[in-house]
This record gives C-alpha cells, sequence and structure tokens, in this order.
C-alpha cells in the first residue's frame, strides 16, 4: 500500500490526518507506534528523526511527511478525492489555513500543557502555567465561536479546517468546558455525527482508559 499512517489513536494531531484520510476514503495503512516500547520507537526515528506523530509515509512518491497541517494539505495536493479539504479558491484556502493555525494555537495547544502537567512528577508542578493555558483556550473559544460559519467552519465546505477543530474542541472540553460558548457545542456534536469523525473517535474509545484528563 502506497500511503503508511504513523500514529497513536489516542493522539489528537494525529486525529487530524485520520479524519482526512477517512473523509477523502484513501486507502492506507494505520502503524500504530508504540513509543513506550525502545524497538518500536527506534523503527519509528529510523522514518522520523523526531518520532512526533503523526507522520504519512507515501512511497509511490518516495516522500515523508510530517505533522498534521503538512499532512493534510499535502493529500489535498496530490489526491484528488481530498482536494476539497483546501478549497481551491486562493482566499476560502487562506481562510481555511487560518482556521487551522486558530485552532491549533490557541487550544490544542495550550490543552495539551495541561495534559503535560497531569504527567508531570510531584515536585515538578506548574499550577500557574496551567491557569494560563486554561485563559488561552478562553480566549480561543471566544476568538473562534463567532468565526466558525456553520454548518461547518467555511460554511458548506468540510475542509482541513474542520479537521483541526474536533480534536482541538473536543480534548480542550475536557479542561475548559465549552458550555458557555453555544455555537462552539453545536459545532462540535455536528462534527461529531459527521461519519469520518465518527469512525476516529470509534476507533479511540478502547484507549481512553489511559487519557490522562479521563478523570477531570
Amino acid at each position: 500500500m502506497a500511503l503508511t499512517l504513523y500514529y497513536h489513536p489516542l493522539s489528537s494531531f494525529c486525529w487530524k490526518t485520520l479524519i482526512a484520510l477517512y473523509e477523502a476514503d484513501l486507502p492506507f495503512e494505520a502503524r500504530l507506534v508504540n513509543l513506550g516500547d525502545p524497538a518500536d520507537r527506534a523503527a519509528f526515528q529510523a522514518v522520523w528523526p523526531l518520532a512526533k506523530f503523526p507522520v504519512l509515509r507515501d512511497d509511490a512518491r518516495g516522500l515523508t511527511i510530517p505533522e498534521s497541517t503538512l499532512i493534510v494539505a499535502y493529500l489535498a495536493q496530490v489526491y484528488p478525492a481530498a482536494a476539497s479539504l483546501v478549497p481551491a479558491d486562493p482566499d476560502a484556502a487562506r481562510q481555511a489555513c487560518l482556521l487551522d493555525r486558530l485552532f491549533d494555537s490557541y487550544i490544542h495547544h495550550p490543552f495539551q500543557q495541561i495534559v503535560s502537567e497531569r504527567l508531570r512528577p510531584a515536585g515538578h508542578k506548574d499550577p500557574y502555567g496551567v491557569d494560563q493555558s486554561r485563559a488561552k483556550i478562553g480566549e480561543g473559544y471566544d476568538l473562534l465561536a463567532p468565526m466558525v460559519e456553520g454548518p461547518w467552519a467555511m460554511g458548506e465546505a468540510f475542509t482541513l479546517a474542520d479537521c483541526a477543530a474536533l480534536p482541538a474542541l473536543y480534548y480542550a472540553d475536557y479542561a475548559v468546558p465549552l458550555a458557555p460558548w453555544p455555537a462552539l457545542v453545536a459545532y462540535l456534536e455536528r462534527l461529531k455525527a459527521r461519519p469520518s469523525i465518527a469512525r476516529v473517535l470509534t476507533e479511540a474509545a478502547p484507549w481512553f482508559q489511559y487519557f490522562p484528563l479521563k478523570d477531570g
């Protein structure tokens, strides 16, 4: 199979890539990597030295593509079935990319800082940093709520922006509940009902017992 995705089903940034692959119905080999296994980590590092998820290998073109946004953009550029994920119109494409960056920078990344805090050993906690991350997520909600046109982030077309929105909103809701932002609550429910996303969530379900914030 030409496409191989190196990933983990609980990884939020892997979700962005999986949504795009399922949305376009592109065949690929899913290579689940256990970073806790030295041999598996070493094999992954041979593909991508940083050993960070996700990474897409396209053997047909001899290319290795890291980083979730870049992977989705690559799929849209190379595979016709995925072309609609990045709009053909330059202005619309720029807006989709902007929304992708905003979801990642103001919701997704600060949420990951909160998760990292939960995993820190005693004596190395940073409660002030957590408060800052929670505040940034709230600012992100304020910024993005009026920008989501509906039914999807760019209106009628499902794009890269929606691929980014789902993991950001789904996971961040555990740390900063979405309830005070009803537009985002409704948007998240629409996202969860989309078949490509429902498939990602179903596949991730058995792994949620390992999610650090599952108990609040």
